[in-house]
């Protein structure tokens, strides 16, 4: 039983490696596209009285999370074809993440990634939006979207971890995950 836990555990880093692998290989060739999930924060929701306009009122970075965007941004540095834009949800979490990971590149705020919303033809909007920016995109660099693992779930179906960056392409209409990258 033990070894067959063993195995698994392996099985499962091998995996991880492998995948990471794959997507160092896609943005070290630029022209990608990122979803990237927020890093690590405090807490489990934003607290009641949520104000887009207000840090205080928000779910906040937790201090690894702040180590894990400074990561994030140093690996990319280091790993993968420049970066050619950086948008990002408004909501502080996001913002701080793409401003710690990407301090050279001016971070633009972008409400499609912002928590997708309960109201579905608002979602909708909002997935069509951030598929456009897919869609058009056309750097020799890679293009950095930082949201929230809502988004990323209904835009690919797929999950992702805090920190973690999903590299996707057009398929059709839909997002189809590439590769991944995990930091933690």
């Amino acid at each position: 039983m033990l070894r067959l836990a063993a195995a698994l555990i392996l099985l499962v880093s091998a995996t991880t490696v492998h995948a990471t692998e794959a997507g160092w290989a896609l943005l070290r060739e630029g022209g990608h596209v990122v979803l990237l999930r927020h890093a690590m924060v405090t807490g489990s929701g934003d607290p009641a009285g949520f104000d887009i306009d207000k840090c205080a009122t928000q779910q906040k970075l937790s201090e690894r999370g702040k180590q894990q965007a400074r990561k994030i941004g140093a690996l990319l540095a280091a790993r993968a074809a420049p970066i050619d834009r950086v948008l990002s949800s408004r909501y502080c979490r996001a913002l701080d993440t793409a401003t710690i990971a990407f301090e050279d590149n001016k971070v633009e705020p972008f409400e499609p990634l912002d928590l997708i919303s309960k109201d579905q033809a608002k979602a909708e909007a909002q997935n069509a939006a951030v598929r456009s920016e897919v869609e058009n995109f056309t750097g020799d660099g890679n293009l950095i979207l930082v949201t929230h693992l809502e988004n990323i779930k209904a835009l690919t179906g797929a999950g992702a971890r805090e920190g973690e960056a999903v590299i996707v392409g057009l398929d059709g209409e839909a997002l189809r995950v590439l590769a991944r990258i995990i930091f933690n």
